[in-house]
């Protein structure tokens, strides 16, 4: 399978924004964004200048990085949301959210999607009490996500439970800290989503 092996800060630095690829690091003064606020690259001091089409790209880019999503499986998610009702960019944003990996992430339990994907492909969640080892599982409302006992003492995930109120817990899921629990209330409102995302701009892209 196909993976970004390379740093990850330089991928908030090309597309010029905090993606939070690296967990707790990026709340700190030793976030590469912070320090060198350009693109990475020999001409990434040069002012970059992009077409429409360039925009688009890039946000596509953007939040395919943001959720660790293939550009296949991307495309594939767009599929689907157009087919929903209603606004197309929206569906897609809220299909992504709905992600185990996004979800363990917001929950707390990890301080970012990419250790939130390996403590489910390891199996250290569960969901409804079934084990689920696939992050791009999409779950619904009334969805419950725990810590299997046995994985609650590892030092990573006790350490991001404690740190996760510092972080923000998002109003559409609840969590039980004491008993590695949490529940989703509802599906996430666009308006809801503070990531700096331009949904429209990716509608556009793939209507061409």
């Amino acid at each position: 399978m196909a993976r970004y092996i390379g740093s990850k800060c330089r991928l908030c630095r090309r597309e010029n924004t905090k993606l939070f690829l690296k967990g707790e690091r990026c709340y700190t003064d030793s976030c590469a964004l912070d320090r060198r606020q350009y693109a990475p690259g020999q001409h990434g001091q040069k002012r970059a200048k992009f077409s429409a089409y360039g925009e688009q790209l890039r946000e596509k880019q953007k939040v395919k990085r943001i959720y660790g999503v293939l550009e296949k499986q991307f495309r594939n998610y767009f599929h689907k949301a157009a087919q929903k009702k209603g606004v197309t960019g929206e569906n897609l944003i809220e299909m992504l959210e709905s992600r185990f990996d996004n979800m363990l992430y917001r929950l707390g339990f990890a301080t970012s999607r990419t250790e939130a994907r390996q403590l489910i492909r390891h199996r250290h969640c569960t969901v409804n009490n079934r084990q689920v080892d696939i992050p791009s599982y999409l779950l619904k409302v009334g969805d419950v996500i725990q810590v299997r006992e046995k994985s609650r003492s590892i030092a990573r995930i006790k350490e991001s439970v404690e740190t996760a109120q510092q972080r923000g817990i998002p109003g559409w899921v609840e969590i039980e800290a004491a008993n590695f629990l949490g529940k989703i209330i509802a599906l996430p409102k666009r308006e809801e989503i503070t990531m700096p995302i331009k949904e429209q701009l990716i509608v556009e892209l793939y209507s061409k």
